[in-house]
């Protein structure tokens, strides 16, 4: 397979060390600083993915520096943001469990800084499409210049939207994603958007949120309802002293997912005996009658 050429105005990801990590989009003719040295974008653009530069001045600077292609993780770790972010893991499994791909339409409310946004975006590519939605413009701003810093305004669209009070102008949708305090009031609304079958994902940092969200999907015959949480421990490998590492993401927040169904009462299951049946234990011995 060929490689993948840097060109200007794409995003890359910058690396000095495991702790100085970012996320910067390459403008012809302009540089970015560092307290290691300036990097020249000039000198990035037309090489390949996972090159390496040096900082200049050559002399007195001269640091190695690694440039690779982002990944959908390296978008929510290292994007700008002032919002709580949905974690890599967390979001892996909001894509395995909702069945979101190539391809999918999907409704998102409560895009925050757009973490979530872009790897759905970039999962749904190229047929598919992400209509997200917040009521912050905070946030709606911030989203939105992440999702054009990611090349992915092809696929997905940011805007202002209630899902509580609006009527948004979509059905048959693929998945429904809630990212929002109060999520059980929007499960009767969005029922008219999914598609049977089709699946429901609600974020939450709390288990009264989940109880209350479980509830209300009950109510609105919502199936399959299983709520899940996520713990990532990462290890230290070295030669003779392998261990986890002592810091570690305890909780992240609590994913509920569900699917819409057409039910129907099972007219021979659900029938009810005429009269009240019972057991007659009249004469029998009982346990502690036994000899």
């Amino acid at each position: 397979m060929a490689e993948e050429i840097i060109k200007k105005n794409d995003l890359i990801y910058l690396i000095l060390d495991n702790r100085r990590k970012w996320l910067v989009t390459v403008e012809e003719g302009r540089e970015f600083q560092t307290h290691k040295g300036i990097i020249k974008f000039d000198e990035i653009i037309g090489k390949p993915f996972g090159s390496v530069i040096f900082s200049q001045p050559y002399e007195t600077q001269g640091y190695k520096f690694y440039v690779l292609k982002p990944l959908p993780s390296d978008y929510v770790i290292y994007m700008s943001r002032k919002t709580q972010i949905i974690y890599p893991e967390d979001a892996g499994l909001i894509l395995v469990y909702s069945g979101i791909g190539p391809g999918s339409k999907v409704i998102e409310a409560g895009c925050g800084s757009g973490a979530l946004t872009c790897i759905l975006g970039n999962y749904v590519r190229p047929n598919g499409y992400i209509f997200s939605y917040d009521i912050r413009e905070k946030s709606l701003k911030r989203a939105l210049s992440n999702v054009i810093k990611a090349n992915l305004k092809d696929f997905v669209s940011i805007q202002y939207g209630d899902i509580l009070i609006d009527d948004f102008e979509h059905a048959n949708v693929d998945s429904v994603v809630l990212d929002m305090p109060q999520p059980w009031k929007a499960i009767e609304r969005i029922k008219k958007y999914l598609k049977f079958s089709g699946t429901l994902v609600s974020f939450s940092p709390t288990i009264e949120q989940v109880k209350k969200t479980t509830f209300a999907l009950q109510e609105n015959e919502f199936y399959e309802i299983n709520t899940y949480e996520l713990i990532k421990r990462k290890f230290q490998v070295k030669e003779n002293a392998t261990h986890p590492e002592v810091r570690m993401i305890g909780h992240t927040g609590y994913i509920t997912f569900a699917r819409k169904i057409k039910d129907v009462r099972n007219p021979y299951r659900e029938k009810k005996p005429k009269q009240d049946e019972f057991v007659e234990l009249n004469g029998m011995p009982l346990r502690g009658d036994e000899k």
